[in-house]
């Protein structure tokens, strides 16, 4: 058996506004699949399990300097909910995406994969 990749499904009422977000504002690698219709190319993935009450997943996405990041961000118009926290597992926060999405932004403390 081969895995050969790992495809996130995001929604939102704001679809288009989000994929102008991955594109402009993460710069991330695209493919449109049609009708503007984009397919990204998503950095390194972990993939974690974590004991819970409910069957759930969820989104986050690493960087290496939290603070730099957001500034970055920022500057593209990214905004974000609360203040920086430390976790057991890192420096946290919650970026604000179009349409109510969010998304976990963090700076790892622990041991990565990639």
């Amino acid at each position: 058996m081969a895995i050969t990749g790992m495809h996130t499904l995001v929604f939102s009422p704001e679809a288009e506004a989000v994929r102008a977000v991955l594109r402009d504002a993460f710069g991330w690698n695209h493919i449109d699949t049609g009708d503007g219709w984009l397919i990204f190319a998503a950095p390194p993935t972990e993939l974690g399990v974590h004991p819970g009450e409910q069957p759930s997943h969820s989104i986050s996405l690493m960087c290496d300097d939290l603070v730099a990041t957001m500034d970055e961000l920022s500057a593209k118009g990214i905004e974000f909910q609360g203040p920086v926290e430390e976790r057991s597992y890192g420096i946290v926060t919650t970026m604000l995406l179009p349409g109510g999405l969010t998304m976990m932004l963090y700076e790892p403390t622990h041991p990565t994969v990639n």
